[in-house]
This record gives C-alpha cells, structure tokens and sequence, in this order.
C-alpha cells in the first residue's frame, strides 16, 4: 500500500513482492522468432522471393536506417555502434548507405507508399545538417515518403549534438517525432556513465520541439545504474514530470561486462544491489502513473492523448524492431549495418560489420548476413504473442478464423498455462477470451513465453535474456 493525495492509501500497482514471483528472463519479443533463430544459411534468394511476395501484395513500407557512429562512449551501452572522430569515416559509410538505399529502392520500387522511418543509432545527429539534409533527400529520392501529416518520421537523439537551430532542421526535413536520449539527470551518475548533460539543455530542446510543433517527444531513461538510489530516480521522474515528454521509456538496465567490453569501465560496486533496484523500479513507475501517465508495456509509458495510448485503447496498436507503432502493418526495410528487415514472412538482417558491409555493397551484392523463414506454426504464435503485447489480449476465435486452426487442440499444452495465469490473477477470462489484468500486463512478456516453442532450447543453451521487468 502507498499514500495518495489526501492521506488515503490504495494498493500499488507495482511492489517488490509481485516482481520478484514473476521477474524471469525472457525475450523482448520485437519479433516472433527472435532473432536467435537467425540463421546464415537463409540465401539472397530466399529474400528476393520475399520481396517479389511483398510487391505483389502491395503493403505499406516502413524503414529503419542504423547511423552506428558515436562522438564518446556511454559506459552502459549494448547498441550496435563505433566510437570514431573521423569525419572520413562517417562519410564514406554515409556513401555506402545511399548504395543500399538505391539497391534497396530498385528491389520494392519507387512508389509503394513509406508510413513511417525511424533513424536509429548510434547517434544519429552526430552527423551534421548537410549530411543529415542528403540522407532524408537520398530517401525521399528514391521511395515513396508520405506527408509528415500520415506519416510517422522519428529520429535518436544525443542532446549533446544538437541546439535549437539543428532541431528546427530536422523538422524540416519531416521529422515530427524525437527520442531523446537522458538516461538519468544525477550528476554523479551522469559522470559514472560518462554521459553529461544537463537539466537545463534538456528543458531548451523541450522548449524549442514545442515550438517547432513536434508530434510526440520520448525521453529514454535507464534504471539500474551505478549511484542510482531510490531517492536520487524519484528526483530525476520530477524533473522528468516537470518537462512533459509525451512518451518515456524506462530501461532496466542489464550489466554484461563479458559480452559488452565498456561496461566494465562502470564502478560495478556502485550498481544498486538487486532489492534496491526492485525498489527503484516500484517507485518510478508508480511515479509515473501517479504524474498521469498510461503504461502502454514493455517499459512504455505515455500521456492518455498520446497517438500511442490512443492506439491502444482502439485495439490498433502495433509493434516491430522499432517498439511499440500506431502504423498499421507494414513491411519494414532495414538499412545500413546490423538494420533487420522484416519482408512478408521473412526476417533477415545485414552483417554487423562495418568492413563487410562496405565491401558487400561496393561489389554491387546484398549486405545480408542472416534471416529466418516463418513456418506456418511460426506465424501463429506470432499472431497470439503480438496479440497479448498490443491488445493487451486475446480471442482465440479470431486466430481460427485467420489459420484455420482449432486453438485449444492446437494449443493444448499451452492450455494449462492460460489456466495458470487466469488463477495467479495476471489473466481474466470470458468465455474462451483473455483480457491482461493491469498486473498481468506488467508480465506480458512471461505469458509471452509460453507460446514460445524455442524457447526451452535456448534456456536449455544457457542463452541469457533480459528480465521482464
């Protein structure tokens, strides 16, 4: 139980007991399979004969561009991305990311409609306005981009590279989302980090996307890192509640010094013990939800008028490699190192280096690394784990009728599972439907995993995953 305004208590949504019963390891599932299921054997012909798929059914397009480059090191940092100060290096992989937008452009065609493109990174405004300018032109050039009024054009942001003037540009350009990259507003965890900025840039770029009329802004934010108290994350939510993002992103942070070298430059003695986390974790989100916030899952949170709690009201929520979407499905094209494609029923990715890239495409060949075939069984699951991630649900009616399936028979060891959930109060049923309960929405992900075929095996392999809150 925790205070509310006039003395008056009422259970809290989030507490340490209920997270530690249900806070296991487990896929993000950005995609059904994971990307664990990648493999190199899947060819440039397997993709081609996807691509000729998604041109005959003429979805809408999506794109990611990766801009791996970074000015620093962020102590903490997992991504995909390259600490340079070589304005020839950026350029020439700049150069090589235009080759793969006109192969990539030549495949799908000119005038098969994008609703949305994000730009990832990396940082992706370490590059300056003109570079920036050529990239979104090359785009534009060469695929069919929607008005900024349908569509949904969003970028990463360091606010260490960036004024006002930089962010006037990018709207412009028709950018109408940001995502801004705080992480945490404690000094003393900022320098632990290596991540310096302060409250006051962060509230001029706020100042400044409101006057640009920006859509939607996201601040990032990390929990779990080194000095982080309970205190001192309580005080950076005020500050955050005080500057009114529309969107927040709150990220448990995962310490791997073996598999990411930088993290071991982070005082881990400093890292806040496991209850101690748990508590930061608890008081947080109850912060937010408290400040009016909707929690969307999956370390979403966003304002009630936000595109995105709307879209989830409305039961048209979507979600890809670029999180949470109210961009109604789409084949997503993924450009530049390590970006994953997801093309009817294939997902495949480039290689995830930089040398290999360049040189693939400077011989006129395909960056593809790896991919993944779904197989009939693979897009039914994906259908019923989506369905719970962004519908908060799911009708086992409806999963017949699209697959030609009998669900409890199809599904009969998952069955007892469902029963599991519904008696641990995470699911209510009606008739043969599930509804997420607001706790049960907290653990999507562990009902996730229950449709997860792969998953026994991967656990079986000693694969580590994220915790799912």
């Amino acid at each position: 139980m925790y205070l509310v305004k006039g003395g008056a208590t009422r259970p809290s949504l989030w507490d340490s007991e209920f997270i530690r019963q249900h806070d296991v390891p487990g896929p993000r599932y950005t995609s059904y399979p994971t990307a664990l299921q990648f493999h190199e054997e899947f060819t440039r012909q397997d993709y081609l004969d996807a691509v000729a798929r998604s041109n005959a059914g003429r979805k809408p397009l999506s794109i990611y561009v990766h801009l791996p480059f970074c000015q620093s090191l962020c102590y903490y940092c997992a991504c995909n991305k390259v600490i340079t100060q070589s304005e020839d290096k950026k350029r020439q992989y700049l150069d090589y990311l235009i080759k793969e937008i006109k192969q990539k452009a030549a495949e799908f065609g000119t005038d098969r409609p994008v609703f949305q493109m994000h730009w990832g990174g990396g940082t992706p405004t370490y590059y300056g306005e003109a570079e920036l300018t050529e990239l979104w032109y090359q785009i534009g050039r060469h695929f069919h981009l929607v008005d900024s009024d349908r569509g949904e054009y969003s970028i990463e942001i360091d606010p260490r590279t960036i004024n006002s003037d930089k962010l006037g540009l990018l709207k412009g350009l028709g950018f109408n989302r940001i995502s801004l990259g705080i992480q945490d507003f404690d000094p003393r965890v900022q320098q632990a980090i290596n991540r310096v900025q302060s409250t006051e840039q962060i509230a001029e770029l706020m100042q400044a996307a409101r006057s640009y009329q920006y859509r939607s802004v996201n601040f990032d934010l990390i929990y779990g890192l080194p000095y982080q108290s309970v205190r001192s994350v309580t005080t950076t939510i005020e500050q955050v509640i005080a500057l009114s993002p529309d969107r927040i992103s709150l990220f448990n942070y995962a310490h791997l010094p073996e598999r990411f070298k930088s993290q071991g430059l982070l005082p881990e003695e400093a890292l806040p013990a496991a209850d101690e986390k748990l508590a930061i974790l608890c008081a947080a989100s109850n912060q937010l939800v408290d400040a009016g916030y909707v929690y969307i899952g999956m370390d979403h949170f966003a304002k009630p008028s936000d595109e995105l709690a709307q879209a989830q009201v409305r039961g048209v929520l979507h979600r890809n490699f670029q999180g949470y979407t109210t961009c109604k499905e789409a084949d997503l094209i993924g450009l530049g190192v390590s970006a994953i494609s997801l093309i009817d029923n294939v997902y495949c990715q480039n290689t995830k280096s930089i040398t290999e890239y360049q040189s693939l495409l400077e011989q006129g060949q395909s960056p593809l690394l790896a991919g993944v075939a779904l197989t009939g069984d693979d897009e039914i699951r994906r259908a019923v784990i989506m369905s719970f991630l962004c519908r908060n649900g799911l009708e086992p009616a409806e999963v017949e009728a699209d697959y030609g399936i009998d669900f409890n028979d199809y599904f009969r060891c998952e069955m007892s599972a469902l029963a599991g959930f519904v008696e641990q109060g995470l699911l209510e049923q009606e008739g043969r439907d599930y509804q997420l309960t607001p706790r049960g929405r907290l653990v999507v992900r562990k009902i996730c995993m229950a449709f997860d075929l792969y998953l026994p095996e991967h656990m079986k392999q000693g694969r580590r995953f994220s915790r799912v809150l």
